[in-house]
């Protein structure tokens, strides 16, 4: 049975017809210009952004423009409202779809659905009481042990006026993780020496976080965890896509081989192997089909030596910033969203494991900063052979946009070495 009455007729007519809509200008916002063309042909995709990203703003197949209010949601909503209405005018056989980049865009745009539905977008994200409950991530570990998921030791303490004053520091072990339990809120807030994730190894470095976080105006809870050992290739990323039943239909992921280690970007990661491990794939297909998810979900594990288990940390409920490595596996993934959403289509279910590497940084990178010297060596390898890695090399776009993109590929290198070789893989505090 199709998965909802389709919005335009055949894949055939997705060139034509469709109007895609993306907020935001990171690697992801690329990703989506890059394969809609190889997908559809599509020559227009409307970019909104708020301020000149030269890779995207040079692109070819992209109609650049800047909208400085669209991390507000009043901001983005006008926004694109006013894009619906001039898209309209010029051709009102036209279908709008929007894509976000960021968590910030997935809690506006499920949060905004319905007017954004009667501007004539289709939203391709869940709803937002089920993205609001799962996002948190005390409630996520509620869910992870009812579906018996291992996930890391955890402690949750409220960061608003109810919260301790001080934290007991001497009773927790280090080195720990802390972050947000709510990473949009946090994403807003001003908070002095903020970190996307804080690394503590002490009980007076987790005070002082504690004090920073605690007299700012975020007031959701702080969630401290059990540090699992283990480099950036400990980490795994698992990519789904699932149906209206909740039931996943294309599943790709890999080890990360190396991830940013700029402290606003922490964790996003730079150089993914694909590697297929059936617990992660059973524990997120549990985790889905419990919650009755449809669409695109991005999940962040971490292998804990020290038992064997895959331990969840959390679920993005978006595209993740490298979900490019699914079209690097086999599956060009932004036609998933298009047949699910926009044709109606069943997806026959799918691996996206064909060997690859994605990687966005330069092998010098790779060569200086990965300790872990077979897997070197096995990603070098994989890398070789391995067409496009690098999610905004495309031949077919602009001499300037792949300017751009080469520039951003080349500063990979002082980006390192200010924020892991001169700090001896620390975190920069």
């Amino acid at each position: 049975m199709p998965a909802q009455t389709p919005r335009i007729a055949s894949a055939a007519d997705v060139a034509r017809r469709l109007q895609p809509v993306v907020v935001g200008g990171d690697i992801l916002a690329y990703s989506y210009v890059r394969e809609l063309h190889r997908a559809y042909g599509i020559e227009r995709t409307i970019v909104l952004a708020t301020q000149d990203i030269k890779m995207l703003s040079s692109s070819r197949f992209t109609d650049y423009r800047l909208e400085p209010l669209i991390h507000e949601p009043e901001g983005l909503y006008d926004a694109l409202e006013r894009v619906a209405a001039q898209v309209r005018a010029e051709d009102p056989d036209r279908v709008l779809l929007v894509l976000g980049c960021d968590d910030c865009h997935a809690r506006m745009l499920s949060s905004g659905k319905p007017r954004l539905e009667a501007a004539g977008y289709t939203v391709p994200y869940i709803d937002f009481d089920l993205l609001d409950d799962i996002t948190q991530k005390r409630r996520f570990y509620e869910l992870c042990d009812e579906l018996d998921i291992p996930y890391p030791r955890t402690w949750y303490f409220d960061c608003g006026e109810s919260g301790p004053a001080e934290l007991p520091v001497q009773d927790f072990p280090y080195p720990l993780i802390a972050k947000p339990s709510n990473s949009a809120q946090f994403q807003d807030a001003d908070i002095p020496r903020k970190r996307k994730i804080y690394e503590i190894e002490s009980a007076e470095e987790l005070a002082q976080v504690w004090r920073d976080i605690r007299t700012s105006d975020y007031d959701n809870e702080l969630v401290l965890q059990d540090f699992i050992p283990g480099g950036d290739d400990a980490i795994r990323t698992l990519t789904t896509f699932s149906d209206a039943s909740g039931e996943v239909r294309v599943v790709s992921g890999g080890v990360v081989c190396l991830q940013d280690h700029d402290p606003t970007a922490l964790g996003n990661p730079l150089c993914i192997m694909g590697e297929r491990e059936q617990a992660i794939i059973d524990g997120a297909r549990r985790f889905l089909k419990e919650v009755g998810y449809r669409g695109f979900a991005n999940f962040d594990i971490k292998l804990d030596e020290r038992d064997g288990s895959f331990r969840f940390f959390e679920v993005n409920t978006r595209c993740g910033r490298n979900t490019y490595y699914m079209s690097l596996g086999g599956q060009n993934f932004v036609e998933l969203i298009v047949r699910e959403f926009l044709l109606g289509e069943t997806i026959e279910y799918r691996e996206a494991y064909n060997p690859f590497v994605y990687s966005c940084v330069p092998r010098y990178v790779l060569d200086r900063s990965m300790k872990n010297r077979a897997r070197l060596q096995q990603a070098l390898e994989v890398l070789r052979r391995t067409p496009e890695p690098y999610p905004l090399h495309y031949a077919p776009d602009s001499f300037l946009h792949n300017f751009w993109a080469r520039v951003m590929h080349v500063n990979q290198i002082p980006k390192f070495k200010r924020f892991y070789w001169d700090t001896d893989g620390k975190q920069l505090k």
